[in-house]
């Protein structure tokens, strides 16, 4: 007797007479009455998997492997019906034929039985064909039909963190959406997108999928237009390689349903900030990775060019001098550098003696996100005030809530307008908070050399290396 495999697929859409027992008892009956054995081990299952691309089908790629062993495990594999194997002409010509011809296994459809002849070779083509042609017919009228229902404002995606979906649209969740709120105001009181994601996992916050949450994640949150009350979505449906739709030709973005988490003001001034902190790195943005920390930061105390990485990769030297331009050599290995370099920040730090770029001392103007934020708790006031006009609040509530909110915008205040210097003091307690801070980032080893060169660049306007003495002099900036 010969020995058969089975191979069953059912998509999420298909119906209940392609399930998976349903195709298994089939082949089993049809098995039987042919007097094939067909053992368990040899029974494959992808189950919810488009039979579109056959590299994203774990147990049809088990078979094909088990197929290739010597010798050969079985004699045949049992399909329900051809669109089981593949719904793609290229993927099973090219399996049908390695099966056959290289390991001397057929492939049988049991619901489409053919003969062996020509006429037989070209009805199997012909039924591929179809249903190839049905696969791709049905993704375009799905997705035809997701883009009318977001052109009339209806969903057609899961709700984003800080929602739910309520009656066909999204709703506030009111723990997590306080939570999103929390992390535009985070991100507006200076936090960076690390930070904030430690923060969350250390109060054991989770995301939608419950998992911790990272740089990414606290990013699309924060470049998330849902949460002023929009719905965005590509226009060729869901994107993977765009997942921040930063690309705005592709993009449709139109007026939801749903209640916004975020004001718009919020949402503009957070927009403004990750558009601020972008222009540091223009020239090495994520597709160019930052290969050593001190990356254009360290300058020639000759001729003022920048140090950049040499051949080797394990030294700098001056950017003129290599040109021929400048006359001083500044050769220097990275890791004798970075060394000095961090040993200087500990210095400055111990003896609170900071060289401050000259562009640094010019006047603090009133920042937009914290005017923003002011305006913010200024409306809390007012509703706080409608409240207890009408008799919602006591007046101890309302003088409790207002005296908190008030505090707030006092506090807010005084970071809002410097229109004087800042005092030596005060510029001393500022760059020594960033170099206690920056110091945790820029001495692990688990931290990647973008991240400690973007640190370096939050506080450090200019790294001056002296070739002769052999030192480093650091310019701070406010």
């Amino acid at each position: 007797m010969k020995t058969a495999a089975a191979y069953i697929r059912v998509s999420t859409d298909d119906q209940i007479e392609y399930s998976p027992d349903s195709q298994l008892k089939a082949i089993r009956k049809y098995a039987k009455e042919h007097e094939l054995i067909l053992p368990e081990e040899f029974i494959f299952i992808d189950e919810g998997i488009s039979g579109r691309k056959a590299d994203k089908r774990p147990s049809f790629q088990r078979m094909i492997g088990t197929a290739k062993l010597k010798p050969k495990p079985f004699d045949v594999i049992l399909l329900w019906k051809f669109s089981r194997f593949a719904r793609n002409r290229q993927d099973s010509i090219v399996y049908k034929s390695m099966l056959r011809k290289q390991c001397g296994i057929d492939v049988v459809s049991i619901s489409e039985q053919l003969g062996e002849d020509n006429t037989s070779i070209l009805i199997e083509a012909l039924i591929e064909a179809m249903d190839e042609y049905y696969s791709l017919n049905l993704a375009e009228e799905v997705k035809r039909g997701m883009n009318e229902k977001f052109s009339r404002g209806g969903v057609v995606s899961q709700p984003p963190f800080g929602y739910k979906m309520d009656n066909g649209i999204f709703a506030p969740d009111k723990a997590n959406a306080s939570v999103v709120q929390m992390i535009y105001d985070d991100y507006l009181s200076g936090m960076g997108a690390r930070q904030i994601a430690a923060k969350l996992n250390d109060m054991g916050i989770r995301s939608t999928k419950g998992n911790k949450f990272e740089n990414r994640t606290v990013e699309y949150i924060l470049t998330n237009p849902t949460y002023i009350g929009k719905l965005r979505r590509s226009r060729n449906g869901r994107d993977s390689l765009d997942r921040f739709h930063q690309n705005a030709e592709n993009t449709l973005i139109i007026d939801g349903k749903h209640q916004p988490i975020i004001s718009k003001e919020i949402y503009e001034a957070v927009q403004k900030r990750l558009a601020d902190n972008k222009k540091l790195y223009t020239r090495y943005s994520r597709h160019e990775p930052v290969e050593f920390m001190l990356k254009g930061l360290v300058k020639c105390d000759n001729c003022g060019a920048t140090l950049t990485m040499i051949a080797s990769h394990k030294s700098l030297q001056c950017h003129q001098y290599a040109k021929g331009v400048c006359k001083v050599s500044h050769c220097i290995k990275i890791d004798k550098i970075n060394t000095s370099v961090i040993e200087k920040l500990k210095s400055d730090f111990e003896h609170q003696s900071f060289e401050v770029s000259v562009e640094s001392r010019s006047p603090v103007r009133t920042s937009p996100d914290v005017a923003v934020m002011i305006e913010r708790e200024k409306k809390k006031l007012s509703r706080i005030r409608e409240a207890y006009e009408a008799g919602i609040d006591s007046l101890e509530e309302y003088r409790e809530n207002k005296q908190k909110i008030q505090s707030r915008i006092d506090e807010l205040t005084a970071q809002a307008e410097v229109s004087a210097p800042r005092s030596e003091a005060d510029i001393k307690e500022l760059i020594s908070g960033r170099i206690k801070a920056g110091l945790d980032i820029l001495e692990s080893d688990e931290t990647s050399e973008t991240l400690k060169n973007m640190t370096l660049r939050s506080f450090v306007d200019r790294i001056i290396f002296m070739k002769p003495k052999g030192i480093v002099e650091i310019f701070y900036k406010l």
